[in-house]
């Protein structure tokens, strides 16, 4: 099966050719993947080099935390994704965006307010999991139309904390 993500603009062609092996944009990878416990945690071989994920799914597609950073992934089958071109549906920008938290822990800081205008990138949240910071951002241009959290709280996954419209 083939499937085209989308990260930061960049386009991914991958397909899937057997549990061990994968082709990225035309070039073959050996990998070997296994999902771990509770929230989901991937682990990956690629070509012998290891890398540990969190994955989270979203409104919009998939939240990737690997090595500190946070990703936001969209991806389509091939025949999602003719649909889509064909129909020249852009809903996902229109649409009401859910911030989810992607894992549980602790809001250190919200540099944004109610009504206000943000650019895609712009830092929405910051949430402290397991001893680390993690800058949680806009994934497209909108209004922030609420705040349901303050700095101080605990959450839990996949509570809401800000809506972009």
């Amino acid at each position: 099966m083939k499937y085209v993500a989308t990260i930061d603009d960049k386009t991914y062609e991958i397909e899937i050719n057997n549990d061990r092996e994968i082709t990225l944009n035309g070039k073959p990878f050996s990998i070997d993947f296994l999902t771990i416990g509770g929230p989901p945690i991937i682990s990956l071989l690629l070509e012998g080099r290891s890398y540990e994920a969190h994955v989270n799914s979203t409104d919009v597609g998939w939240e990737v935390f690997l090595r500190g950073q946070r990703y936001l992934v969209a991806v389509e089958d091939e025949r999602q994704r003719q649909l889509r071109e064909v129909s020249s549906a852009q809903a996902l920008h229109r649409e009401t965006f859910h911030l989810k938290a992607p894992m549980p822990g602790l809001i250190v800081a919200i540099p944004i307010e109610e009504g206000e205008q943000v650019k895609r990138g712009a830092n929405l949240v910051v949430l402290e999991s397991m001893k680390m910071q993690n800058e949680l951002k806009a994934p497209r241009d909108g209004e922030v139309t609420a705040i349901r959290v303050k700095p101080g709280d605990n959450v839990d996954q996949e509570q809401v904390l800000v809506v972009l419209e």
